[in-house]
């Protein structure tokens, strides 16, 4: 399709229609590069998954591959975006800020997603990242539903405000110049009496955007309860006439869930969070699933300790003997939901400084378990409930009226950690 819009060839370019999402402290480059090695191990083989072997395979408990790691394929098999990247501080080039948009050089499309409520400021670093050559393909968000970030009129909060939502797409798409596909991820609204994804989606498409992703959820939601696929097929039929690519998100947890999330909603792909914590292959079973070829089962606790190992390594790799082992600790719990682990060796994973005491830790489990699937493949990470959503003072009164809040959303991006 020579004539398609620009998310229609970017999904197309990925090969299979998934996106990693963005998660703070989560999707960084080693975690980005894990995901991808699974996607593209399947994306070679007609086999379930790629068998190879790491560089430096460690003590002999890792003698075994683990799933799809790593392969030298061609393509992502899918789209990999970077942790939100708050604008103001890439245009200010902070020095965090700038290594977090750091990308592998076998890194395509390179995808990054930025959070800004200020439109000058959106198209700078818009700019910046196009100029610079350092993005194939931008996110904004609108999706954030973190108190911090809605109570200055940022994230799920900022598309109430559609005027400065429309002025704000608009000048992100003009700085892209046609260069970068320029996409926006969004919530249904702020909560079930102010919704907002219909209008918003409508205007995303009429500014020229890419292709729209939204989590079926409002912000009030937060990571409770499930995701509203009928809304995603809302947005789907309603956003038909412009021929934009509509994105599923929401309790992705298996490759089977993304199939059926197409299917009963239309959409044309779907955006994978909280579903691949600790469970990289996923994206090798999505490959399969995408390519029609039998799913993947999921890995024994062998080969999700190989898993462990390589993503720790991975960690040490772009962080550094120190942090590496720090950040790593974050992931435990959720690669070793299912698997029966004592309290000890758990404890002793989380607290772990060094490559060497992870081997330590995981030489003590016992690693012949199988994936327990009934209790492993469900919810991940956060599942807190409803809340009321912090707001600016009066911010739902008009959804026209900016004037009154100038001075919060001047200070929305300064309270955002991450970059």
């Amino acid at each position: 399709m020579t004539d398609a819009p620009d998310g229609w060839n970017l999904l197309q370019r990925a090969g299979v229609p998934v996106v990693l999402a963005p998660m703070a402290g989560i999707t960084n480059r080693a975690f980005r590069r894990l995901a991808r090695e699974s996607a593209q191990g399947a994306m070679q083989s007609a086999e379930p998954l790629a068998e190879s072997h790491v560089s430096d395979p460690g003590p002999a408990y890792l003698s075994r591959s683990g799933p799809g790691l790593p392969s030298s394929g061609r393509g992502s098999g899918g789209i990999y975006v970077t942790e939100m990247i708050t604008s103001r501080a890439l245009v200010e080039r902070n020095a965090d800020t700038m290594d977090m948009i750091r990308t592998d050089p076998d890194e395509s499309p390179r995808s990054v997603q930025l959070y800004g409520v200020d439109p000058g400021v959106v198209a700078a670093a818009v700019r910046m990242l196009v100029t610079e050559d350092r993005a194939d393909h931008i996110d904004l968000n609108f999706g954030c539903p973190v108190a911090k970030v809605t109570r200055k009129g940022g994230g799920a909060a900022l598309p109430w405000k559609r005027g400065l939502f429309r002025e704000i797409v608009r000048r992100a798409v003009s700085a892209a110049d046609g260069q970068v596909p320029v996409t926006v991820k969004m919530r249904i609204g702020i909560d079930e009496d102010h919704q907002t994804y219909l209008a918003a989606g409508e205007i995303a498409a009429q500014e020229g955007i890419a292709w729209v992703s939204l989590h079926g959820r409002t912000a009030a939601q937060l990571y409770g309860g499930l995701a509203d696929r009928d809304a995603i097929a809302r947005l789907v039929e309603h956003l038909a006439p412009y021929d934009l690519p509509v994105l599923g998100n929401g309790d992705i947890w298996t490759a089977q869930d993304a199939l059926d999330m197409m299917a009963q909603t239309g959409c044309h792909g779907v955006v994978v969070g909280r579903g691949c914590l600790g469970r990289p292959w996923l994206f090798g079973q999505l490959v399969a699933a995408f390519s029609g070829r039998p799913i993947p089962a999921d890995p024994d606790l062998r080969d999700v300790a190989v898993t462990m190992r390589r993503h720790a390594e991975l960690l040490v790799e772009i962080s550094g003997p120190a942090k590496g082992p720090r950040d790593f600790r974050k992931h435990i719990a959720w690669y070793l939901k299912g698997f029966s682990a004592p309290r000890q060796i758990r404890q002793g994973l989380a607290m772990v400084s060094s490559l060497a005491e992870i081997d330590e830790w995981l030489q003590q489990l016992d690693l012949d378990q199988p994936f327990n699937s009934e209790v492993a493949a469900g919810p991940r990470g956060r599942t807190t409930p409803r809340q009321k959503v912090a707001l600016p003072y009066g911010w739902l009164d008009d959804p026209d009226d900016l004037n009154g809040f100038l001075a919060e959303l001047g200070q929305a991006e300064l309270s955002v950690s991450g970059g």
